[in-house]
């Protein structure tokens, strides 16, 4: 997958066909009422992130976001505006070479539709097929499952970036609660439909973290990083304010630049006065290698 490439043109005619405005509601952007077969990780194989003669130099995307009860903000703001945005920066920053998206909705092990991921595009296909995910809106607890990602990518994911050139690709995951400590392998087995183990969620982000930079953004009022998290991908988690979910193209662009090498100073002076303080304080508990040069942030 991956052909083609994303345009404003082909956004506006999407939005216009769906009916999608600033005053549309996730219920009304989201109108599936179960999830497809297609999403669905137990008829998944592998999804493929491959180069092609449009994208030689594929970087793959995942974006998982919560769309558990109280998230419903979320997945409006990414639908109606941060899908957008996070394209059309993407090409004109340019943090990283050919992006290949995938979203991945993500639920409770409890939930009907625990986890939902859609192919990896680089054109409008990414939009279409995000419009396509149930958002169920159940979640029996928090923590919520965002570790099913990790197992997700690791394990039935094949990306060229990291097969033919070693680099790896980046995963994102987005939500307002921690993630669980322990998967059952129970639990694995009936979403994903094949024998494994029981896994610690340090473990699973570590599988991951082979082969994709993982990164959590936690929607939060405060400046507390969950403690899950804080154990599972120590360094690598961003607090965001709940208000300041339009910044997450921002963020999700400045932390591939500082992967990449690029400065603090380089990363902020490229945004608007209202972005930059958000941004700076979004990632400032960060902690990045930077290639022969050690940590910073």
């Amino acid at each position: 997958m991956g052909h083609g490439s994303y345009t404003s043109a082909d956004w506006s005619k999407l939005k216009a066909s769906s009916g999608i405005s600033e005053r549309s509601t996730a219920s009304q952007i989201f109108k599936k009422t179960k999830m497809e077969e297609r999403f669905d990780p137990k008829y998944i194989n592998i999804r493929e992130a491959r180069d092609s003669e449009d994208h030689p130099n594929s970087t793959p995307i995942i974006i998982g976001l919560d769309v558990t009860g109280s998230m419903g903000y979320l997945s409006e703001a990414i639908a109606k505006n941060a899908l957008h945005e996070t394209m059309m920066k993407l090409y004109s920053t340019k943090p990283v070479s050919d992006p290949q998206l995938m979203f991945a909705a993500i639920g409770d092990v409890t939930d009907d539709a625990p986890l939902q991921v859609t192919q990896f595009e680089s054109d409008i296909r990414i939009a279409e097929q995000l419009l396509s995910l149930w958002l169920e809106g159940a979640g029996a607890d928090a923590p919520e499952d965002f570790e099913l990602l990790w197992y997700f990518a690791a394990k039935h994911t094949s990306i060229d970036s990291f097969e033919k050139r070693g680099k790896k690709g980046f995963l994102f995951t987005i939500g307002d609660a921690d993630c669980h400590t322990t998967v059952m392998a129970d639990k694995l087995e009936k979403i994903f439909g094949e024998h494994t183990s029981t896994y610690s969620s340090t473990e699973l982000a570590n599988m991951a973290m082979e082969k994709y930079e993982v990164f959590h953004i936690s929607l939060t009022n405060s400046d507390v990083i969950p403690a899950n998290f804080n154990r599972a991908i120590p360094g690598k988690v961003i607090l965001l304010n709940k208000n300041d979910v339009n910044y997450i193209p921002e963020i999700i662009i400045s932390t591939m630049q500082l992967i990449n090498g690029m400065s603090e100073r380089e990363v902020l002076d490229q945004w608007s006065d209202l972005a930059r303080p958000i941004v700076k304080k979004a990632v400032e508990h960060l902690t990045i290698k930077k290639k022969g040069l050690g940590f910073f942030f």
